[in-house]
């Protein structure tokens, strides 16, 4: 089980390493949309779209890295001073009952969008935009999947640790 979980880590933590580059040609196209417009006075819509499927692609596929290196946002104003043995009790319920059941709803409630969108290969969001609103609606379910796959490696090391309740 534990090559499984590492198998799942993996993942995610190969995708972080790509899409780690996305930042950087956010940067970049950021910058060039700015010299462009206040320099040279040019303007590209889908100049500025991309910055924003990127910024999209970043922040969906990182996801599961994020919960797989504990930097995801957790409530701890009574978790920092509990004892591992009630952490570890709290990791499972939250894992079991609200994060797999909440990508599982965002997932089923998403998928129509998702397939209609590349059904009809839905065109840009502005006039003179990127013509690919399909492949962003597809991070939706890609972000579902990864936090999924992630969870199911952090339950089995919880389920395997010693002092499991």
């Amino acid at each position: 089980m534990e090559r499984l979980a590492d198998a799942l880590d993996g993942i995610n933590r190969g995708l972080a390493r790509g899409v780690r580059w996305i930042v950087v040609a956010m940067v970049l196209i950021q910058f060039a949309i700015v010299i462009g417009r206040y320099v040279f006075g040019v303007n590209s819509i889908a100049a500025q779209e991309s910055v924003l499927y990127l910024h999209a692609a970043f922040f969906m596929l990182a996801g599961g890295y994020t919960l797989l290196v504990d930097k995801h946002v957790r409530v701890d104003v009574f978790y920092a001073h509990l004892s591992p043995r009630a952490k570890r009790r709290i990791d499972i319920f939250g894992h079991l009952f609200l994060l797999m059941p909440s990508m599982l709803a965002l997932l089923y409630w998403s998928w129509p969008s998702v397939r209609n969108s590349w059904k009809i290969l839905e065109g840009p969001m502005s006039v003179g935009g990127i013509e690919a609103v399909f492949l962003m609606k597809s991070l939706i379910p890609a972000f579902c999947v990864l936090v999924m796959l992630q969870s199911v490696a952090i339950l089995i090391r919880l389920l395997r640790s010693p002092g499991t309740p």
